[in-house]
């Protein structure tokens, strides 16, 4: 059985809702009297299922990426800022935001998530990720760009 995003985000829906009914229920049982034993273990039963909701929810992000392509540029990027980095001494950092890497990011080939649909003024299609689709949106004039999770005619 192949374990799918939409999955992992339909059970952490379901694990945040029994987490609500749960904490109601304790408010509800409780009537102003001091805390009896039993509802004091429901409302740790609803701190877990909160935070099994929130692991739910990062599995499917981390789902969701691990099976998106990655981005075919040859060079990197800054994820967030694009064509911002420089290299000195085997280690790239952008020049925004100051994050660093290890290695010439520069040299090697970008590997970032794809996001981006762009279609040129020719109809050649690319698909890319954040970071190299804030170049391409200052040099192709005319182009097209969707986001890959973007309703269908919806920028």
């Amino acid at each position: 059985m192949t374990v799918t995003p939409e999955q992992l985000r339909d059970l952490a829906s379901r694990a945040e809702a029994l987490t609500a009914e749960v904490r109601a229920l304790c408010v509800g049982a409780q009537n102003g009297t001091p805390e009896p034993g039993h509802l004091t273990t429901a409302r740790q039963a609803a701190e877990w299922l909160a935070r099994g909701a929130a692991d739910l929810e990062l599995a499917a992000e981390d789902l969701a990426r691990l099976q998106t392509p990655p981005c075919a540029f040859r060079w990197g990027v800054c994820p967030e800022h694009g064509n911002t980095l420089s290299s000195k001494a085997g280690v790239s950092e952008c020049r925004v935001c100051r994050r660093t890497w290890t290695y010439n990011r520069l040299d090697q080939p970008c590997g970032e998530p794809v996001t981006w649909r762009v279609i040129d003024r020719a109809g050649t299609e690319t698909q890319m990720c954040d970071g190299h689709v804030l170049g391409a949106r200052a040099a192709a004039g005319g182009a097209t760009f969707a986001r890959l999770d973007a309703p269908i005619g919806q920028p």
